[in-house]
């Protein structure tokens, strides 16, 4: 089965793989179909959004000037509920990245058992280079173009790269002006005080944390003599950092855009979460580890890697550089689907996005579940209910892995496929 798979992923080139984010996920979603005879009309579906929404933002900059932002909404599925999806502000948001990203949300979705369906959107642009009232004026025009879109039983957005529980406000305020109700779930990853749920910022850091227990567990190695480099120090990679080394895990590498800071002996992550709120949120003349270049990193000897920044980090070549035992996706689309079969031959188990990082969205619905009843829970009881979630989901995976003689990512889309499947026949296909 292995040779199968490795010629299915290599029988086609870099270049024609990669051209396309969104060609990537079909290139995965079509191994796990055939591995389990998925009807080709079930396949079909979900090889196409069910919307896509592309808005122009003509916003007044504080220059007096107005300029035309880009904005893109794309709905893939709704066949288990709602569709779910952060936005995210980035210069490199375009319509196949957000159709990417809104597919492996179906897919998340359905490997942590929630009943969204999945959705994305971005705003092109560079939110460190535009002041808070060009920021907040920018957020509210995109809240008002997709008023049609969101709803708190159609679309649910959340924070995402570039965005933070500050935007989300000023898109819920938008959205309850323009519709004239009050409706906090119709968005989250709010702030607290705004209905927002404890325990949300960290969560996708935290469901990090608890897949490498379990992946850990799998190999027998105790997380107290285990060590771990996080490639990406933003809001997934400085809480699984922080979470990690709180398990007595050692974190010998960290990295941001400014480059990797490595020690064999350990870094103290909270001296790094330190430097960086006291120097722009980022480790660039980090003092206390030594400079390595996130290539570096990412080919470094331990236990455990956590690629937590950018898509397409693990290429081929590094693949086969890769010195780790597990890999736990922090980010989305970190691994080409060309390492894949590189890692698997050389043993790494590979815990993929859709199951890694959906904590986030798992502690969303909780927030979601909390603004729906008006009654809202602890942060220790929504830890422990997402801790939960995440054991069931790396089971699940983890099982079905074995039971199809496939390695982890494929496992996790036959697991989302399995659940999704049932929703489209029973739902209908028309």
């Amino acid at each position: 089965m292995q040779k199968i798979l490795i010629h299915i992923f290599m029988s086609t080139s870099t270049q024609t793989a990669h051209e396309s984010m969104y060609e990537a996920v079909l290139a995965r979603l079509n191994v796990a179909a055939q591995l389990i005879n998925l009807p080709e009309t079930v396949t079909k579906v979900l090889r196409y959004p069910q919307k896509e929404v592309k808005v122009s933002l003509p916003v007044m900059m504080d220059d007096g000037k107005v300029q035309v932002f880009e904005g893109y909404r794309v709905v893939h599925s709704t066949h288990l509920g709602p569709s779910k999806g952060g936005i995210r502000y980035a210069m490199d948001v375009n319509d196949d990245e957000v159709r990417a990203l809104a597919a492996w949300m179906t897919f998340k979705c359905a490997v942590a058992d929630l009943p969204y369906g999945g959705a994305k959107g971005g705003i092109k642009c560079d939110p460190r280079k535009l002041s808070e009232g060009e920021l907040e004026r920018l957020s509210r025009a995109y809240a008002k173009a997709m008023k049609d879109v969101f709803g708190v039983n159609k679309d649910i957005p959340a924070p995402d790269m570039g965005t933070s529980a500050r935007e989300m406000a000023w898109i819920l305020d938008e959205y309850n002006k323009i519709t004239g109700e009050d409706s906090p779930g119709v968005i989250t990853g709010k702030p607290v005080g705004l209905g927002g749920s404890l325990g949300r910022e960290a969560a996708t850091g935290r469901g990090v944390m608890v897949n490498t227990l379990q992946a850990l567990s799998k190999l027998n190695i105790n997380p107290k003599q285990a060590t771990a480099a996080v490639q990406g120090f933003g809001n997934v990679g400085s809480h699984a950092a922080r979470l990690l080394a709180e398990q007595g895990i050692k974190i010998i590498a960290i990295s941001d855009a400014s480059g990797g800071y490595y020690d064999e002996k350990g870094i103290d992550i909270k001296d790094a979460l330190n430097y960086i709120a006291k120097n722009n949120r980022i480790l660039e003349g980090y003092p206390n580890a030594t400079k390595i270049t996130n290539e570096e990193l990412l080919t470094l000897k331990c236990d455990v890697l956590v690629p937590a920044a950018l898509q397409n980090v693990i290429s081929p070549s590094i693949a086969e550089n890769v010195k780790c035992k597990i890999i736990i996706e922090g980010a989305n689309g970190p691994t080409y689907p060309e390492a894949d079969p590189i890692l698997n031959e050389k043993g790494i188990i590979v815990v993929p996005d859709i199951l890694a990082n959906s904590g986030g969205v798992t502690v969303s619905y909780f927030e979601w579940v909390q603004n729906k009843m008006g009654y809202y829970w602890t942060e220790e009881e929504v830890n422990q209910k997402h801790d939960e979630k995440m054991k069931v989901a790396f089971e699940k995976v983890w099982t079905n892995a074995k039971k199809y003689n496939t390695y982890m990512r494929i496992a996790a889309y036959i697991t989302a496929l399995e659940k999704i499947q049932l929703g489209i026949k029973m739902k209908g296909f028309f």
